[in-house]
């Protein structure tokens, strides 16, 4: 069966909880291998997509037999060390993982590998290392293009910059051009934007809980299954912070926040952190969406409704965790294992499937093409 008659295969490393796999399904592939170490995301990968084939360790620790063939190799090494929020240092034993990336990529010999990471990664020493691999060494067969891509433009309801680099061996692969834009010029569909994911869903969440549940994965135990339904918890934020968040408008943050009410730190810190405090536009898509969002000292995490002439018609409180994953363009499906906070770091770390799809689908037609022109004998298309 040629991929144009049926589903491609698809490896997926570094694998969090699968929405990069979330993303190629949807374009006909089908996981043959995921890899991650993290025992939540492990589950809730295995929970969505088979335990069978879900490999939960160390990717230094996957055996070579356990490798199997497969159309495409895609992943996100872990990014901290290259992080505009890490330490930018070059010699975090974290930067390294790509090379693990590659040895899979070896052994797989897919057609084409995609290699996600924060944007800053192109600029990277460990980057010029990886292009080195593709002049003289561990993936020499295939050509590299990259760019860093805003998710907002591929239909996501929100601004998230990463750096994809495409490997091909069956011809270049050029990162997907974008569909979407602010103004929508040029033939391009506007940006989605926040109310397309999470209007209608109830403004004052009924809990602040997890059901108690449990279910054995990889011989262990861990909370969940949880439906996405059920991530819509709230919080009990002391009536401070009620009092603060109450000041801030739509696309406002701390500054819009009286002086007595501010902690000493903002109050002597007169610049930056625009975003802190911040509150959602309706109109426009969110901000990235980071482990913390629950937090919302740590960003534009507020609830976008805000009356500015009724004090009743506003929501006070930051986006829950199913609102979260709404906005990386998890579909209401999908289900979660692990606790609130290991459900966050889930949502956080995962690439928006909207964004795999898109990479998916110009992955997926090239596969197509060059099937195509193998079984019409025109074997010089794979060069």
């Amino acid at each position: 069966m040629t991929a144009s008659q049926g589903s491609m295969s698809v490896i997926d490393l570094f694998a969090g909880c699968g929405g990069m796999t979330v993303g190629f399904a949807q374009e006909g592939f089908t996981s043959v291998l995921a890899v991650e170490h993290d025992f939540a995301a492990a589950a809730t990968y295995a929970a969505n997509f088979g335990e069978e084939h879900t490999f939960f360790g160390d990717i230094a620790d996957l055996p070579v037999g356990d490798i199997p063939e497969a159309d495409v190799v895609i992943g996100g090494p872990p990014c901290q060390g290259f992080s505009n929020l890490g330490s930018k240092d070059v010699d975090d034993p974290r930067n390294a993982l790509w090379k693990q990336f590659l040895r899979v990529v070896q052994h797989a010999r897919p057609k084409v590998f995609v290699l996600e990471n924060v944007q800053r990664f192109s600029k990277s020493a460990e980057f010029e290392m990886l292009l080195d691999e593709a002049d003289h060494g561990m993936i020499r067969e295939y050509d590299l293009r990259w760019g860093v891509l805003l998710a907002a433009d591929y239909g996501v309801a929100q601004r998230r910059p990463r750096t994809i680099l495409i490997g091909s061996r069956i011809g270049p692969i050029d990162p997907p051009a974008p569909t979407h834009s602010r103004t929508g010029e040029d033939g391009l569909s506007l940006w989605e934007d926040v109310r397309s994911r999470i209007a209608g869903f109830p403004e004052t969440p009924e809990t602040t809980e997890l059901p108690k549940r449990t279910v054995e994965v990889f011989g262990q135990s861990v909370q969940g299954p949880f439906t996405s339904e059920e991530l819509h918890f709230g919080r009990n934020p002391r009536p401070l912070s009620l009092e603060r968040y109450d000041h801030v408008p739509p696309g406002g943050g701390r500054f819009d926040v009286p002086e007595h009410l501010l902690p000493r730190c903002w109050r002597e810190k007169k610049s930056g952190t625009t975003d802190v405090m911040g509150r959602m536009r309706w109109d426009a898509p969110s901000l990235t969406i980071r482990t913390e969002f629950y937090k919302p000292e740590k960003g534009q995490y507020l609830h976008p409704q805000w009356d500015p002439d009724d004090v009743g018609n506003r929501v006070n409180r930051v986006v829950t965790h199913r609102e979260a994953a709404r906005l990386q363009d998890f579909p209401e499906s999908f289900v979660w294992c692990g606790s609130k906070i290991e459900i966050a770091r889930q949502i956080g770390n995962a690439v928006p499937a909207g964004l795999a799809a898109a990479i998916a689908r110009v992955v997926r037609e090239r596969i197509v093409v060059v099937e195509a022109a193998v079984d019409a004998g025109e074997e010089k298309a794979i060069a």
